[in-house]
């Protein structure tokens, strides 16, 4: 039974680089050179990694609606919500700053809500990345579906690196290891 990644995005080149992309981002690095394939909900990837079994999806369903992705592989697979890991961009934290959470509240993340109500819990691990909050009132749309600065462009290497590692020692090691060696800036 493999591991389901969840990169959280919308899809569509217009929204390729944007700050709500990040989880996109990051399950892209996971694959490195494979290729994604176009299937029901999610393009989706599958690789071996020290002996276990990962697949990466980036629902196609659009932001809003990832739920829908996620029970349709849960249940294809038949994976147990303790082996999902939703990666997702997070407003709350500073830019940088990566959170690996067992359980928790949607916190205001469309995303995350669909999961949760979708599953009927909130209890499956994520990796919250901070993206910041540096937008007007009003204008917190704007600022997650608009692309990352100059000066966050040249260290998103860096936090995608960082971040697909924590997600691949989540894998191996579990999420107590993970969150106590991940769960910093990395900036």
């Amino acid at each position: 039974m493999p591991h389901l990644i969840i990169g959280l995005g919308n899809p569509g080149a217009e929204y390729q680089n944007n700050r709500h992309n990040i989880g996109f981002k990051v399950v892209e690095k996971i694959a490195d050179t494979q290729s994604f394939q176009s299937n029901r909900y999610a393009d989706t990837c599958e690789i071996n990694f020290k002996g276990r079994k990962l697949l990466l999806i980036k629902p196609t369903t659009y932001m809003n609606l990832s739920g829908k992705a996620v029970r349709y592989y849960i249940q294809e697979y038949k994976i147990p919500p303790e082996q999902i890991l939703v990666v997702v961009d997070d407003l709350a934290l500073d830019f940088g700053t990566l959170r690996l959470k067992e359980k928790g509240t949607d916190g205001g993340h469309n995303g995350l809500k669909s999961i949760t109500e979708i599953l009927t819990t909130d209890k499956y691990p994520r990796l919250k990345i901070g993206i910041g909050n540096n937008y007007p009132k009003g204008k917190q749309a704007d600022f997650v579906l608009s692309n990352f600065n100059e000066l966050e462009t040249k260290s998103l290497p860096k936090i995608i690196a960082t971040s697909a590692e924590a997600t691949l020692n989540f894998v191996i090691n579990g999420i107590a290891f993970a969150m106590t060696h991940y769960n910093k800036n990395v900036l």
